[in-house]
């Protein structure tokens, strides 16, 4: 990895960030996948470092928070169930209405424990009282108000969906590939005041489609899922890191960054490096 120029690098990690997989990166580049790998792991690394310095006092007035499944090794009905660094994985995911920010992330279980780190994880980033709104998972109800305490108006959007009510072949297909069909959405205040315009999480959902076509590993159907946790924490600090610093927003003309006022400038992917190194 250390034999890389800069200029290789930059190659590598525009290719990781616009959702090309390592074989196919290895392929246009002649670099072997193992270096890849290293370098993933390398500057995702460090690029978790950057996010926890920068992404600090921050002054979010309306966040979304959402999480996105994945699995490492394989899914959870063929790992153990008290393996934690394999099978079902989930990334938590918070952000800004206004700036698209990224301020938190998390990628662990979808338990208790795990939600509470994550929530922790963003109160702490954070310098005013927020609205914050998540999906339905149970968790939150009881959690958002002990990691928060009174610093936060909580609401949680909780969609209901049907089944296709059909039992042949095609309709177990279009289950397997597509989502069922969304019944019902029911909003609950869960404490202090939200204001009802805010509360929705469909900035975060979309957020979800903008992680999975720029990362190859939670593209569903394929091999190029994560084999090892670290290599999939990495990859996710290199995503966020790219999203909030490099990658302009297309309705906001700006990075996110530059909209939350960490930023001054667009990072280029080079920027990003030299910080990462």
């Amino acid at each position: 990895m250390n034999a890389l120029s800069m200029n290789e690098k930059v190659t590598v990690v525009s290719a990781l960030t616009e959702g090309n997989s390592i074989r196919s990166i290895e392929r246009m580049t002649g670099i072997h996948r193992d270096t890849i790998c290293r370098l993933t792991v390398s500057v995702g690394t460090r690029c978790a470092a950057l996010l926890d310095s920068k992404l600090r006092n921050l002054r979010c007035r309306y966040l979304q928070a959402d999480e996105i499944w994945c699995f490492v090794g394989k899914k959870a009905k063929r790992s153990r169930k008290d393996a934690l660094d394999i099978g079902d994985q989930w990334i938590y995911v918070a952000l800004d209405e206004e700036t698209k920010l990224i301020p938190s992330f998390y990628v662990g279980k979808r338990t208790s424990e795990h939600t509470t780190m994550f929530l922790s994880d963003l109160y702490k980033r954070l310098a005013s009282r927020t609205q914050l709104t998540t999906d339905g998972l149970n968790h939150y109800t009881r959690l958002v108000p002990e990691c928060f305490g009174l610093d936060v108006d909580f609401a949680q959007v909780i969609k209901l969906f049907g089944d296709y009510g059909q039992h042949d072949s095609q309709a177990s297909a279009e289950r397997r590939y597509s989502p069922s069909s969304l019944a019902e959405v029911i909003s609950r205040v869960r404490t202090g005041t939200p204001d009802p315009d805010h509360i929705s999480t469909s900035f975060v959902e979309r957020q979800n489609l903008t992680i999975r076509m720029h990362m190859r590993r939670l593209t569903r159907l394929t091999n190029a899922f994560s084999k090892k946790l670290e290599n999939l924490k990495a990859a996710v600090a290199l995503h966020f890191a790219h999203y909030n610093f490099v990658r302009v927003h297309s309705s906001l003309r700006v990075t996110p960054a530059m909209a939350a006022g960490i930023s001054n400038s667009i990072w280029s992917i080079e920027e990003l490096l030299s910080w990462a190194n």
